[in-house]
């Protein structure tokens, strides 16, 4: 079923009244959303919605990422992009290739499914991300460092995934093929986040009406999305791109002071709106998952992410140990537990073609893998985060 304006309504309902809930409790919006979203599910009028990439990709992705982007400081983004892109681009790498190799060797997995399972699996989910850390109120590097590895990282993703579903197909890239693959997906993605960004930018120059303002802004998280999948390119790279140069480039007095106060506003609402549907989405789908067998996959799943992830986070930052771009060992340590999994890891494994090899074991192995994530990292990681003097103690 498709979300209706009707269903929707209902569940932005769900959402305040958890939003107003959590915030009593002391627990994070995310794990709230989740959990009644698990709720909603079992009722007997509850609506038959389905996480599908398309509605991820196309509706709830794109003010997401915008919303992050916008906000992130390109100086400072620039000064600590070498570690950012090395944990985005090695680090995701390493996790894949720990994560493949234990699924075959200890649960017996083929190589193909053990691979795609490894590649979906090793990226952070911006989505979860974000969410998680800005609700703990985590600021300055360590948030920098975080939300920008998750943003980037996908880019990686969505090569690594590409790559293993022509490998599903029957197809065998060459090395020269993986390659220009790369730079295709990267430099394409780019330019499609610039050029509407760009357009878009010229004509913001031209008026100061702040609902024009908040239009075009929509017009390029959108935009730029769109075009960029489109080409089978990355839309959150895109979208990152789009949404670095109208938060940076914009400052600079193409957007109206009342119009940045009021594009803010509007993407941060935006963001709630889109965060709230797909934490929601998230607990329905689980409900409805079957985790009846394959628990000792599942462990095993779990826990090999989970050593995936620090095996992605320690070795790159310890390039760093040496220098000014120096990661300090507790960020690390908030890296590391961090790196939590979620929508856009559920989606990948949801459009894997229905001939895939144990589609069905990966699906719900990657729905264990996300349920851990969001209810044990989720849970725990603000209190880690205050152990660390990130964020202030509760009093």
């Amino acid at each position: 079923m498709d979300l209706s304006f009707e269903t929707g309504a209902f569940l932005l309902l769900i959402s305040a009244i958890v939003a107003m809930l959590v915030r009593r409790l002391r627990i994070p919006y995310s794990v709230g959303l989740v959990a009644a979203g698990i709720v909603v599910a079992l009722l007997p009028f509850s609506p038959q919605i389905s996480l599908t990439k398309e509605l991820l990709f196309t509706v709830l992705l794109p003010p997401l990422i915008f919303d992050a982007a916008f906000q992130l400081n390109w100086r400072h983004l620039r000064a600590d992009l070498s570690p950012i892109l090395v944990l985005a681009t090695m680090g995701v790498g390493l996790s894949a290739v720990v994560t493949t190799v234990g699924m075959h060797y200890l649960v017996g997995w083929q190589w193909l499914s053990a691979l795609v399972f490894g590649v979906l699996i090793a990226a952070t989910d911006p989505v979860s991300v974000i969410a998680t850390f800005k609700e703990a109120k985590a600021q300055g590097r360590l948030l920098l460092l975080v939300e920008s590895e998750s943003l980037f990282n996908d880019a990686t993703a969505a090569v690594l995934f590409a790559i293993c579903l022509q490998l599903v197909l029957g197809r065998v890239p060459t090395p020269f093929g993986v390659s220009a693959q790369l730079v295709m997906i990267t430099g394409g993605s780019l330019v499609c986040g610039a050029a509407v960004a760009g357009a878009v930018l010229l004509l913001m120059g031209h008026t100061d009406d702040h609902l024009v303002e908040i239009t075009f802004t929509t017009v390029a998280a959108y935009g730029s999305f769109l075009l960029a999948e489109h080409f089978h390119l990355s839309g959150v790279l895109a979208t990152l791109v789009a949404g670095l140069m109208l938060g940076n480039i914009g400052s600079l007095g193409v957007i109206s002071d009342r119009g940045r106060e009021a594009v803010e506003t509007f993407w941060e609402y935006a963001a709630f709106v889109a965060n709230s549907l797909v934490f929601l989405l998230i607990g329905m789908r689980e409900a409805r998952q079957s985790f009846a067998s394959g628990w000792s996959a599942i462990v095993i799943a779990i826990l090999l992410v989970t050593l995936a992830r620090a095996v992605a986070v320690y070795p790159c930052c310890a390039m760093y140990a040496r220098s000014s771009l120096r990661v300090s060992m507790r960020h690390q340590h908030v890296l590391f537990w961090g790196g939590l999994r979620g929508a856009l890891a559920l989606a990948l494994a949801l459009a894997l073609p229905a001939d895939m090899p144990q589609r069905e074991s990966i699906v719900r192995v990657s729905f264990a893998v996300v349920a851990f994530s969001i209810f044990v990292q989720g849970l725990t990681l603000a209190p880690l985060l205050r152990k660390s003097g990130e964020i202030p103690r509760a009093r």
